[in-house]
């Protein structure tokens, strides 16, 4: 049924929503007409009734004074009457059954074997005196009937007892075709203004549908031209439009700025990869090339290109390996949360961190308590903060400074710092993006592929905390890490303000 009538529905907002204005004023309408009809009918019925009523009871007052007590009498007392009240279409019927007498009435033909008249055959005479006679067995009260040569009648017969026990029937009618008249007066008055109040009903909703759908249009065009590969076209000002589409225009041109950003940032990132990828690939191709020159080169030589292309190898596993990360963080799966001892988490973090390089490393109090994490990745992205740190340090003085603090709401906050030469207030936010590096002289030998800060708010995010860069007291680089999901020990008596264990009192290592 809606494949069929999908051709007959408009396609554009516009017509739709003045085909559904038109559908509902139609309904309308068509409600309002049906009331005033059945209204205009019900109330001339109403008056009729009246009529009716006020007739018969004259009828039967008239009777009632006569003073007759026989048949004949009542009967010619009747018929006296009602020669006074001539029927015609628009008047009333009147008649006076009497046992005994002639039925009294202005139109005798209506209680009689009328003969055919106008051309009629007997069988259609036949046929109006069976529906005449239908007159004398109605029963008393209001009745419509269909007779013929007069239309529908409406008719109230009555049942009195005069004087002497005679019981006569008396019965009023009047024609109908005055509440027909009335009720087609009240179609033809009705039609044209319904027709064009519905047209413009239609043409007004169409003009609201125009004004309403044009931001839509906007956007529809807007968005064709993005989708065509041009993100630089935003919506106009909504100013003066309603909310809604002030709004809504909002959204969509802070949608097509986050799209904008996104493809810069994709673009970036591959561009940013393909260089990551390139650089040891060129090491290794023209370490081959100056290999395959030598027509019996020596074994020093071959070792010597053996371990640059080692090197570089193992720089490529090491960026598709943090490539892969990052791509997994997107997926729920990324993380296997669990609860483990904070304590023993950082003891085993820092003692292993504290071997990787010569610097001074500093451990600041740790809060007893579980924390919800997934331990290993956790675990990776401290150490990454802490080889950041190591990077930009000094060796032996330099120093790595890190702290756990619990906060309000089960949340905690890990610190590392150093005293290097720190980050630049413009670049703090910027740092977590992937192959970003705040110090162009870096020199990719030393091993960073760029995305270790990138790795770190990967996993921060899947977990539903925050990552943020700030300035060291000591001038260097500040990284503040925080988590939800940590439930703090409870204090055991006298336990207040005196170190619990080895990790409680601010530690000092040098490693190398």
């Amino acid at each position: 049924m809606r494949r069929l009538l999908a051709p007959l529905v408009p396609a554009s907002l516009r017509w739709r929503l003045a085909a559904w204005v038109a559908a509902v004023m139609l309904v309308c309408l068509a409600v309002v007409f049906v009331a005033v009809y059945r209204g205009t009918g019900a109330e001339l019925h109403r008056q009729i009734d009246r009529e009716l009523s006020g007739d018969a009871a004259e009828l039967a007052h008239n009777l009632a004074v006569s003073g007759a007590r026989s048949p004949a009498g009542v009967a010619g007392a009747a018929r006296r009457y009602v020669r006074n009240q001539p029927f015609r279409a628009s008047s009333t019927l009147l008649f006076a059954i009497v046992p005994g007498a002639p039925t009294s009435t202005n139109r005798s033909e209506l209680f009689g074997d009328a003969k055919p008249d106008n051309g009629e055959t007997v069988a259609e005479q036949d046929e109006e005196n069976r529906l005449a006679a239908h007159l004398l067995t109605v029963p008393d009260g209001y009745a419509t009937l269909a007779l013929p040569d007069v239309g529908n009648l409406r008719l109230l017969k009555r049942s009195l007892a005069l004087a002497g026990g005679l019981r006569v029937t008396i019965g009023v009618g009047e024609p109908l075709a005055s509440v027909s008249s009335a009720q087609r007066g009240v179609a033809r008055a009705f039609v044209l203004p319904a027709i064009l109040a519905l047209l413009g009903a239609l043409m007004g909703a169409y003009l609201i549908g125009t004004r309403v759908s044009r931001p839509l249009r906007r956007m529809a065009a807007v968005a064709a031209r993005v989708d065509a590969g041009e993100l630089a076209p935003r919506l106009d000002d909504a100013g003066g439009q309603s909310e809604e589409v002030r709004t809504l225009t909002e959204a969509f041109n802070h949608m097509l700025d986050r799209l904008t950003e996104a493809f810069a940032g994709q673009r970036a990132f591959v561009a940013d990869a393909s260089h990551e990828l390139r650089t040891p690939l060129t090491v290794i191709r023209g370490q081959l090339e100056v290999l395959a020159a030598q027509e019996h080169p020596s074994g020093q030589e071959i070792r010597r290109v053996e371990g640059l292309l080692q090197a570089e190898l193992a720089r490529i596993t090491r960026l598709v390996d943090d490539l892969l990360l990052l791509a997994k963080a997107e997926q729920t799966q990324f993380l296997r949360l669990q609860g483990f001892s904070l304590g023993s988490f950082v003891e085993e973090l820092w003692n292993g961190a504290s071997l990787l390089a010569a610097r001074r490393f500093e451990l600041g109090r740790v809060p007893e308590g579980t924390l919800r994490a997934d331990p290993d990745r956790l675990a990776q992205a401290l150490r990454n903060l802490i080889a950041n740190a190591i990077a930009h340090t000094a060796p032996d003085e330099g120093l790595v400074r890190m702290s756990v603090e619990a906060l309000p709401g089960g949340r905690l906050r890990f610190t590392v710092e150093d005293d290097g030469p720190g980050i630049p207030a413009g670049q703090r936010e910027r740092i977590f993006d992937r192959f970003h590096r705040t110090d162009t002289a870096r020199d990719r030998a030393s091993g960073g592929t760029g995305l270790g800060l990138a790795i770190v708010r990967a996993i921060v995010d899947a977990h539903g905390g925050r990552v943020r860069a700030d300035r060291a007291p000591e001038g260097g680089a500040r990284m503040e890490l925080e988590l939800p999901r940590f439930t703090a020990a409870a204090r055991r008596p006298g336990s207040a303000g005196t170190p619990q264990d080895g990790l409680s009192e601010p530690s000092r290592a040098i490693g190398g």
